[in-house]
C-alpha cells in the first residue's frame, strides 16, 4: 500500500463494515445476548455448542472451496451476496424463532459467511496493505471490525432493554421473546444494508504484482500445504481462535458468577467488544513499527495464558466485580492482539499475492477446527460444572492452548 489516500482508507472502511457485519447474526447475537438467547430457544449450553459445531463443520468444507473461489472471482461481488444472503437467514429467524430451525440456519450460515465471503475479505485487505502496512491493514480491519461490533452491539443491548420491563429479572418468556425479535431484526438489517453498499461502492481491489486471477490445481494447493510456515500458522490461528471463542463467554460469567442481570451482562459482552478496537489497532501499529507481527503475537499469546491461569485458578473473589472485570479486559488484550495480527503472517512468510485466496483457504481449514469443537467443549465444562467451576475450567482451556499458540509462534519464527 504505498498510498494511504481517502480513496484506499474508504475501501477498507468498507471491509471493516462488511468483516464485522457478516457475523452479527450467527455469532456476535449469542456473544452479547448469550443468556437471552439461551432462555429464548430454550436449549442449554451445550446444546448452542452443537449449533456452533454444524456451523463449524459446514464451514470447513467452504474455507477449503471458498480459497481457490476468491482468487477467481471478483471479492466485491462475493462479499455482498454474502451479506444479503446472511441478512435474509436473520429475518428468517425473527420471524420464526424456533429451534428446529436453528441447525438449519446455522449450517446455512456456515456457507454464506465462509464460502463466499471469508477469503475474500483477506485477500483484499492483503491487497490494500500491500508490502508496507501489511499489519496496520489487519489491524485496522479487526480493530474497526471490533468497533463497529461493539457500536451496533451497544444500539442492539439499548433496543432490548426498551422492550424488556424496568427490572429483567421479573421478565416473563413472552417477553423476552419479543424484545429479542427486534434485536434480531436490527441486526438483519443492517447486515442488509451493508450488502447494499458493498455492492455498490467497494471497487475491485488487487495487489499491483497480483497475476490475473486462475484456477488453482489440486497439484498447486499440495504444494502450498507442504510449506512449514503454512501448519504453523495454521496452529497459531487454532490456539487465537480457541481465545476468541471463550469471549463468548464473558456475558454468562457475568450472569453465574457476578450475579449480573442479563442487560448488564450484555452490557459486559459489549464491553469486551469495545477492548477490540483499541487492541487490534494498537497492535497493527506496533507491528509495522517493530517489523514482525509474529513477535507481537507471541506476547499477546503470553497475556492470554497469564490471564487464563488467573481466572482457571479460582483465586479471584466474586466481590468486588472489578477483579473479575479487570483480569476479562487483560484476556481481551491478549486475544484480540493476536487475532488482529494473524493473517499478517502471510505477508511475513513471503506468500505470493497470487494464490492469497488459495493459501488462507488451506490455513483456515486447520486453523478454524475450533468452530467444531469449542462449542461444545464450552456447554459441556459449563453445563455440567454449574457456577464459577465450568467458568473457571473454560479458561484453563483457554490458558492451555495460549501456551501451545506461543510455541507455535517461536517455531513459526525460527522457519522464516
Amino acid at each position: 500500500m504505498a498510498k494511504t489516500g481517502p480513496s484506499r482508507l474508504f475501501q477498507l472502511l468498507l471491509l471493516m463494515l462488511a468483516g464485522e457485519s457478516v457475523f452479527f447474526l450467527p455469532f456476535v447475537l449469542v456473544r452479547v445476548f448469550r443468556p437471552t438467547f439461551l432462555s429464548v430457544f430454550e436449549i442449554t449450553n451445550l446444546e448452542l455448542g452443537t449449533l456452533f459445531s454444524i456451523y463449524g463443520i459446514v464451514a470447513m468444507a467452504a474455507y477449503f472451496f471458498g480459497g481457490p473461489l476468491a482468487d477467481r472471482f471478483s471479492p466485491r461481488v462475493l462479499i455482498a451476496w454474502a451479506l444479503l444472503s446472511t441478512g435474509l437467514g436473520g429475518l428468517f429467524m425473527a420471524f420464526t424463532q424456533s429451534v428446529g430451525t436453528l441447525p438449519w440456519l446455522y449450517a446455512f450460515w456456515g456457507l454464506t459467511t465462509i464460502l463466499l465471503f471469508w477469503a475474500a475479505l483477506i485477500k483484499a485487505t492483503r491487497a490494500l496493505g500491500g508490502n508496507e502496512f501489511q499489519a496496520r491493514a489487519f489491524g485496522f480491519l479487526d480493530g474497526g471490525r471490533g468497533f463497529i461490533a461493539a457500536f451496533i452491539s451497544s444500539l442492539a443491548v439499548v433496543v432490548f432493554a426498551f422492550y424488556l420491563p424496568q427490572h429483567t429479572v421479573s421478565a416473563t418468556l413472552a417477553e423476552q421473546q419479543g424484545a429479542f425479535q427486534f434485536v434480531i431484526f436490527f441486526f438483519s438489517a443492517w447486515v442488509i444494508l451493508i450488502g447494499i453498499l458493498i455492492l455498490i461502492f467497494l471497487k475491485n481491489v488487487q495487489s499491483d504484482d497480483s497475476a490475473i486471477p486462475h484456477k488453482i490445481s489440486l497439484q498447486q494447493m499440495g504444494l502450498i500445504a507442504r510449506k512449514p510456515n503454512i501448519w504453523f500458522q495454521a496452529i497459531i490461528i487454532v490456539c487465537a481462535y480457541v481465545g476468541y471463542k471463550i469471549t463468548d463467554d464473558f456475558s454468562l460469567l457475568a450472569k453465574d458468577v457476578l450475579g449480573y442481570t442479563d442487560v448488564e451482562s450484555a452490557q459486559v459482552g459489549t464491553l469486551a467488544l469495545w477492548m477490540r478496537v483499541i487492541t487490534a489497532i494498537t497492535a497493527g501499529v506496533l507491528a509495522d513499527k517493530i517489523g514482525q507481527s509474529s513477535k507481537v503475537i507471541s506476547w499477546g499469546f503470553l497475556l492470554t495464558a497469564m490471564s487464563g491461569f488467573v481466572i482457571g485458578s479460582g483465586i479471584l473473589p466474586n466481590h468486588p466485580a472489578y477483579h473479575y472485570l479487570l483480569i476479562i479486559l487483560i484476556t481481551c488484550l491478549g486475544v484480540y492482539a493476536v487475532r488482529g495480527l494473524y493473517f499478517a503472517l502471510i505477508q511475513e512468510a513471503n506468500i505470493s499475492p497470487s494464490i492469497t485466496g488459495t493459501t488462507i483457504g488451506i490455513i483456515s481449514v486447520i486453523g478454524f477446527t475450533p468452530e467444531i469443537f469449542m462449542g461444545p467443549l464450552m456447554g459441556y465444562l459449563l453445563d455440567e460444572n454449574p457456577g464459577a467451576l465450568g467458568h473457571q475450567l473454560v479458561f484453563l482451556v483457554l490458558a492451555g492452548f495460549a501456551m501451545i499458540g506461543w510455541v507455535s509462534t517461536i517455531l513459526f519464527r525460527r522457519s522464516i
